[in-house]
């Protein structure tokens, strides 16, 4: 399986990163997608990745972390990406859950990160809380975009609209709660091809690790729970996302 959305180069993983990779591995859970939240951490990323083998990295600024960022971090991330070809721009977006987060200054970020993304032809991984309509507009002022929603959780509209976009969505940890029932109506009859699977680690842990570190290990949690939602196998379900996450990501 690959974990299409996984921040192991964490803090939160800094004491036992090594016991952590070795349960991903034993879990099946063989590639991670390692998204940057910001430009002080990209160093760090790149040696996480090259550490451990199946990790590929995104480089990108978070809209959470908007106190960090500065205008010249979009030149700077212009240069890691000519530099080091990852496999996404990333994590970008917009949050308006947040309080006091500027809203332009998250426009203006995520509006070069897309057009970055473009330029060098790669996919982008998004940030949409509460902002889905809004990344839906932006995403279509920029031709020839593709990526994914992570986390997911808009509407069946709103996700065929990302999916006539390009644009194919993560499905994590909240998705095995019962109460998450617009999120589970949406995930059982979304287009396979659109469905990629992640954790979030170190964040938003499955219902059965509820208020626990999560991890890529716990991946499996999220496969069964969309398996037997869609009604499929749960070796079928890890062959066709891990194919979606494979052909995004331009993985072999």
């Amino acid at each position: 399986m690959i974990d299409s959305h996984s921040h192991f180069d964490a803090p939160e993983f800094d004491a036992d990163r090594d016991a952590v990779h070795a349960r991903a591995l034993a879990a099946g859970v063989g590639v991670q997608i390692v998204p940057a939240v910001d430009a002080a951490g990209w160093p760090k990323l790149k040696a996480v990745c090259a550490q451990f083998p199946g990790l590929f990295a995104a480089y990108g600024l978070h809209p959470m972390y908007l106190a960090e960022h500065r205008p010249e971090h979009l030149r700077e991330l212009r240069d890691w990406l000519e530099r080091e070809r990852p496999v996404a721009v990333g994590e970008c977006g917009l949050d308006f859950f947040v309080e006091g987060l500027d809203v332009e200054a998250q426009q203006a970020y995520f509006d070069g990160q897309l057009r970055l993304a473009r330029e060098f032809d790669l996919p982008v991984i998004v940030h949409a809380r509460r902002a889905v309509d809004a990344v839906i507009a932006s995403i279509r002022k920029v031709d020839g975009l593709r990526g994914v929603v992570h986390s997911f959780s808009g509407s069946a509209e709103q996700a065929a609209q990302l999916h006539k976009l390009g644009f194919l969505l993560g499905i994590g940890g909240p998705v095995t709660y019962e109460r998450a029932n617009r999120l589970r109506q949406t995930v059982a009859a979304m287009p396979l091809a659109q469905l990629l699977l992640e954790t979030d680690s170190p964040d938003q842990p499955d219902a059965a690790h509820r208020g626990e570190r999560n991890e890529p290990a716990h991946l499996v949690e999220v496969l069964d729970a969309v398996a037997e939602l869609r009604g499929v196998s749960r070796e079928a379900l890890a062959a066709a996302t891990t194919a979606n996450a494979e052909r995004l990501f331009g993985l072999s």
